[in-house]
């Protein structure tokens, strides 16, 4: 990662984008290269419903881990949740994206949450877009032949390009501050 100090913005960057999900995780391995967009890979860890939950979380800490050391990302972009009515599957996603938490704390990984909305806004500049539209933008920011499936792996996908979207931006936000910075003190 790159020091904000530093006043240079990294030109190579790789981030794994996490769809939380208890049964199913999706992960993404995007890579930025100045303007350009490459995926590395992607899938989705599945965890057996007939298993005791730790179980389940440990299998997602293994697998998730497992991922992190083959494409050592710069930072993690993990999908904010918001559930309504059904309370159990809620604290189910909530405990597995906890386990994404956790692995970014421990790996020393910078972690960005954007909301749902955020990842249709990055990717299609609609907040309210469709699973279709999403996928569809996703193949053609990527250039992939065919649509990326599953459908959690294609939102993961759209997680790790909002996650090096917003990283940019704050990338920027910090090099300017860091410009201003030297300006001052060279004022004073």
């Amino acid at each position: 990662m790159n020091n904000p100090n530093s006043g240079h913005i990294k030109k190579n960057l790789v981030c794994l984008g996490v769809d939380p999900g208890m049964g199913r995780m999706g992960w993404g391995v995007v890579e930025r290269s100045g303007m350009n967009l490459y995926p590395r890979s992607f899938g989705c860890i599945e965890t057996p419903s007939s298993e005791e939950i730790p179980k389940r979380l440990e299998m997602i800490y293994t697998h998730l881990g497992e991922q992190i050391s083959l494409c050592s990302p710069d930072l993690i972009c993990v999908e904010k949740l918001f559930f309504g009515r059904n309370r159990t599957t809620a604290e189910m996603v909530w405990q597995a994206r906890g386990v994404v938490l956790l692995l970014g704390a421990q790996r020393g990984l910078q972690v960005i949450e954007p909301m749902p909305s955020q990842v249709k806004m990055a990717v299609c500049g609609n907040g309210k877009a469709d699973k279709t539209q999403v996928q569809k933008m996703v193949q053609r920011f990527l250039s992939l032949e065919k649509l990326p499936k599953p459908d959690d792996a294609a939102d993961a996908l759209a997680i790790a390009i909002t996650g090096l979207s917003l990283y940019s931006v704050k990338e920027k936000i910090l090099s300017r501050q860091f410009l201003m910075q030297q300006f001052d003190e060279m004022l004073h």
